[in-house]
């Protein structure tokens, strides 16, 4: 599914070159559950950002499904995101003004798709997610677990291939971060979606199939987790 080939990435630091990634290579098969891991500033986030097409590699090559991520113009990786890539961020990023409801079926709006057929499905990943009863509700009124939930539902509207998600845990106690763990595991495992998770977290390395460890840019180990 994901095909990456001598991937780098340095940023230019003031008068110093930082180099994030230093010719990568990995496979990620469909329906895979992994972690990449490693200590802050290893190359976790940047990898993630570029397989996510929201950042451009310095060199190397990206191939998903059969689709070179540098021969895309800006427009086409906008609608190749949208189509194949569902993301999940530490953040949440959930927009402020909306319900639950209308954030869920915010992706499906850029789609195309109607309000009545938008509705329908973001009802029915809410309720996926536990968060039947509070469709109505903005972020600020719901507990950092439940934010993360909606966007975890949100990453799901448009159907994506594959979720990418950057420490979607690091800001959830630990029965969240279970319960959000428990439909990621069952969406994986019912619906075949591939996850890909940067993190730090233990909770998450526990259950990830496979880890992936990055030490200043480099994979120095990749791991089936028993």
């Amino acid at each position: 599914m994901i095909d990456i080939k001598k991937l780098t990435k340095t940023y230019q630091d003031k008068s110093i070159e930082v180099h994030a990634l230093q010719g990568v290579d990995l496979h990620i098969d469909e329906g895979e559950f992994a972690a990449i891991v490693g200590p802050s500033g290893s190359g976790k986030t940047t990898l993630l950002n570029l397989i996510g097409g929201l950042d451009v590699p310095s060199g190397g090559e990206i191939e998903i499904g059969g689709e070179k991520l540098q021969n895309l113009d800006e427009k086409a990786l906008v609608d190749f995101r949208l189509k194949n890539i569902g993301f999940v961020f530490q953040a949440y990023n959930l927009i402020p003004v909306l319900t639950s409801l209308e954030n869920v079926g915010f992706i499906m709006q850029l789609q195309g798709f109607s309000e009545e057929e938008r509705n329908t499905r973001a009802l029915h990943l809410l309720k996926e997610v536990g968060l039947e009863n509070e469709v109505n509700r903005k972020p600020g009124e719901l507990s950092g677990g439940q934010q993360q939930r909606v966007a975890v539902a949100r990453a799901l509207a448009a159907k994506p291939k594959f979720i990418l998600a950057d420490e979607p845990t690091a800001n959830l106690d630990s029965k969240s971060t279970a319960n959000l763990l428990d439909i990621m595991a069952r969406l994986n495992k019912e619906e075949n979606i591939t996850f890909i998770f940067s993190t730090h977290d233990q909770r998450v390395i526990d259950r990830a199939q496979r880890i992936i460890t990055l030490e200043d840019g480099i994979i120095v180990t990749d791991d089936k987790n028993n």
